[in-house]
């Protein structure tokens, strides 16, 4: 079907697949960065019910290593400040990505006369799929 139309309208279709595939590539990192947050607030959680004194280790690489209760706080207080910012920064993303699709959308339909139903990146199948 491709060959038949225009190259501007062939165009414009190589660069929706593309925006597909970046949005998708977001929903990815996006949904890993909200497990390793929710893993991170949820060990700060369980920080606040431990007692000051006990002993604790972090993981560096594959070794254990102990550490102190105010140093287990500030690095996941950072951890959690971190992967916020890394999830506000992929929501933007998201959003520019899926406005660029929605505009170079609209463009391919008024280059083909109107003809629609190319279905954005959160689509059936795109990264919207599964439910939340």
């Amino acid at each position: 079907m491709q060959g038949n139309l225009p190259p501007e309208a062939q165009e414009k279709i190589e660069q929706l697949q593309d925006l597909q595939e970046t949005a998708q590539q977001v929903a990815v990192q996006k949904q890993e960065t909200e497990s390793g947050l929710t893993e991170a607030q949820n060990a700060q959680n369980e920080l606040e019910n431990i007692d000051e004194d006990t002993t604790m280790y972090r993981q560096v690489g594959d070794l254990l290593v102990e550490t102190d209760y105010d140093a287990a706080e500030d690095d996941l207080d950072e951890k959690v400040d971190s992967l916020e910012l890394r999830l506000e920064t992929l929501e933007k993303q998201e959003d520019r990505v899926q406005d660029q699709f929605e505009s170079l959308q609209d463009e391919l339909e008024d280059l083909l006369g109107g003809a629609g139903g190319m279905g954005g990146p959160a689509g059936p199948g795109g990264p919207g799929a599964g439910g939340a």
